[in-house]
């Protein structure tokens, strides 16, 4: 887990910077002060952000602006048309990830999951420290952790009220690592409404460095005035990062909204963006 335990500092320490970013964007901060107020030295700091990203701090910074984001949902529209042809109620293939979504049974969702046996855990990920959850169907949760772990597993065990839950660090960490550095697929098992379970359908329909807006989704499901609940039942989302609810932002672009963090937010489009980007230029070069 060393890879994975590297990847978390590095998580960190881009965090403070995205953090003192938003806190003095106005003054524009040069990278040397960026690096001077999160404690590092210039070339340190843009040393962990080309080992964590990949790319040059100033590349970084461009991907978390508004022009960037207005952009790019430009081209969600098209890959959600085009999705139709699939249908909501397939349940395989959904984009990149190639899963299935599975709901809880009507008995299981009224019962809130009793005799459901759920096994979690805590661990490290490349975006911080993390609570996942698991079942023999798939996996039921993942939540990022700041500072506060037993929030995080209030929620998660009010989402799964009556399940049985056990406890294993163990198998959570190899869950996580399969997840965030092996890139290993799972089946994800939601508990939410037919409409909640559609809409996280729609957002897996989104590929990585691909930005759409909440008016967007209330259109893909054909339910263009429906935007409000197309937000809560993102609000609602409890797998995080699997099901991308953080690939949606409002009309103007802003990246407002987002249960685990509004800097993990960005920290997940710019490190997403800046993926799609290489993957697109080996294509490009490839042809």
């Amino acid at each position: 887990m060393d890879a994975t335990k590297n990847s978390f500092s590095n998580y960190r320490q881009i965090e403070k910077a995205i953090r003192y970013i938003d806190d003095n964007f106005k003054e524009q901060p040069s990278i040397e002060e960026i690096a001077h107020n999160i404690g590092m030295s210039k070339y340190h700091f843009i040393r962990i952000f080309k080992e964590y990203v990949g790319v040059t701090p100033k590349q970084f910074l461009h991907s978390l602006t508004l022009n960037y984001a207005k952009e790019h949902i430009k081209e969600s529209k098209s890959i959600l048309d085009t999705s139709l042809d699939i249908g909501l109620s397939s349940s395989s293939r959904l984009h990149e990830l190639f899963v299935n979504l599975i709901g809880v049974t009507p008995k299981e969702y009224r019962e809130k999951g009793k005799n459901v046996e759920i096994v979690y855990g805590y661990g490290e990920t490349p975006f911080g420290e993390a609570l996942i959850g698991f079942t023999c169907k798939g996996i039921c949760y993942l939540g990022f952790i700041d500072d506060n772990q037993k929030k995080i597993f209030e929620r998660f065990e009010k989402h799964w009220e009556k399940a049985d839950l056990i406890h294993n660090d163990v198998e959570a960490k190899q869950y996580l690592e399969n997840i965030f550095i092996k890139n290993k697929k799972y089946n994800l098992l939601v508990k939410g409404t037919n409409f909640q379970i559609n809409v996280w359908k729609a957002l897996l329909n989104l590929p990585n460095g691909v930005l759409s807006t909440y008016q967007d989704i209330a259109n893909f499901l054909d339910k263009p005035k429906a935007v409000r609940a197309v937000a809560s039942a993102i609000g609602k989302n409890n797998i995080g990062y699997l099901i991308p609810c953080h690939r949606v932002i409002s009309k103007s672009g802003a990246m407002s909204g987002y249960r685990w963090g509004i800097e993990r937010k960005k920290i997940l489009i710019a490190y997403e963006s800046m993926k799609k980007e290489k993957i697109d230029e080996i294509y490009n070069d490839s042809n």
